[in-house]
């Protein structure tokens, strides 16, 4: 039995939420392991729609822990207001179904402040983040001033943590003729807080050790895409975590040994919302004809996705950054109807032919698709659920995407609906 890490393959908005539920529904526990609420999943059940963008999305269902782990960036604000949001449309939410690592980083006002003065492009480069704080977070976590959930549980020390972090964030506050923060304030604003989230605090790490050995199936969940991991995506153009599966052992606290089987998710085509490079992007007619039946608008943001044809050349790099076992193509159905499609099978870089993404800045703003072409099909492939009620053009361009990643495709989505979906192989029983 296979403790499993699901991953997007492309830029992230793959269709993780309505995989990762079906997932959820089998697992035991369900960890969220990096990312802030920076990005969502939409889950549909039983005609109920459910945003998430920071719980995990087996928040939803009875009887599941949900774990919130060290990788995780966490506004408690957020946090609170998204409880309160799901406690509305009837979810309890208690210690009995949600825990929170110790040592997760907190997200304050200061760093949200700052993400959205820098996006505004007054000062740095603009990346097309959601202007949520979660980059700056980061830098002060691994700058090792940041402060941590365990530090709301000590208020006798956290003014002095505090004053540390505000040493540095005030300097640079002055540098952009901002004013000073209140040390204060903010810990009056934290310890305020306090009581609504330290309910849910836990030693993660072990509660996800004695699970693991008890038998337990742990699902992992992480935000965004490997292409915005920030070591293995097109940075500068990237999140401020790894997204990339292993991200999912250094995010809880469990080492690699836990992982059994990765599952990456794919879109039939490819989106990228955000700044950055985006290879086989469509401006065309076309693109927008994918854009408008995909629904390609981000759930958190609502931005408009920038869409384009498969590009093979990322996801098989993907495949191997994240050690995928198999992939989950979403959104056939959204090609139905083309009279050909077009999949990039390598780059053309400055005049030579490659068969990876570069890792330069530059060079990713230059390299150009070197597409083949496939015929479509004109008959629907929409909530098919056996390869039988697959039109026969559409099986061979997924066998083709197959062939082109190096990885096979384990589960099929034609649909929204949980059931409009092609089993191979449950990652569950792998």
């Amino acid at each position: 039995m296979a403790n499993v890490v699901v991953v997007g393959s492309q830029w992230g908005d793959e269709g993780k939420g309505k995989i990762v539920d079906w997932l959820s529904e089998q697992a035991d526990i369900v960890v969220r392991f990096q990312g802030g609420h920076n990005a969502g999943h939409t889950l549909v059940i039983d005609g109920t729609t459910y945003k998430l963008s920071l719980l995990p999305s087996g928040i939803v269902r009875p009887g599941k822990l949900s774990v919130i782990g060290n990788g995780v960036v966490l506004d408690p604000r957020a946090l609170v207001e998204e409880i309160t949001r799901l406690t509305g449309q009837g979810v309890t939410i208690s210690r009995d179904v949600l825990r929170i690592a110790d040592n997760v980083t907190l997200i304050l006002p200061l760093h949200r402040e700052l993400d959205a003065l820098r996006e505004s492009g007054a000062a740095g480069t603009r990346i097309g983040t959601t202007k949520r704080g979660i980059g700056p977070a980061y830098e002060d976590k691994v700058g090792r001033r940041a402060i941590r959930l365990m530090d709301l549980a000590e208020p006798a020390a956290l003014p002095a943590k505090i004053d540390r972090l505000l040493a540095h964030h005030n300097a640079l506050r002055r540098g952009l003729d901002l004013p000073p923060i209140a040390a204060a304030e903010l810990t009056d604003e934290l310890l305020a807080l306090a009581p609504q989230v330290l309910p849910y605090m836990d030693r993660v790490w072990a509660l996800l050790d004695d699970h693991r050995r008890a038998g337990s199936r742990i699902l992992f969940e992480g935000a965004q895409g490997a292409l915005l991991d920030v070591d293995h995506g097109t940075y500068p153009f990237v999140t401020s975590s790894n997204t990339v599966a292993g991200g999912a052992a250094t995010g809880s606290g469990l080492g690699p040994t836990a992982i059994g089987y990765v599952l990456g998710i794919a879109k039939a085509y490819t989106t990228r919302v955000g700044e950055g490079p985006f290879p086989t992007e469509l401006f065309d007619d076309i693109g927008r004809r994918i854009g408008e039946r995909g629904r390609e608008f981000g759930t958190v943001t609502g931005r408009p996705r920038r869409c384009g044809w498969f590009d093979a050349v990322i996801v098989r790099q993907t495949v191997k950054t994240s050690g995928i076992t198999g992939i989950a193509l979403t959104k056939l159905d959204i090609l139905d109807g083309f009279d050909e499609i077009k999949v990039c099978v390598r780059y053309r870089l400055d005049g030579q032919e490659i068969d990876y993404l570069p890792a330069g800045q530059g060079a990713q703003a230059r390299v150009e698709p070197i597409y083949e072409t496939i015929p479509g099909w004109s008959q629907s492939s929409a909530g098919a659920r056996s390869w039988a009620d697959l039109p026969a053009q559409a099986i061979k361009y997924v066998r083709w995407i197959e062939e082109l990643i190096g990885c096979p495709v384990t589960l099929l989505s034609t649909s929204p609906e949980r059931d409009d979906t092609i089993l191979v192989q449950n990652p569950f029983e792998a």
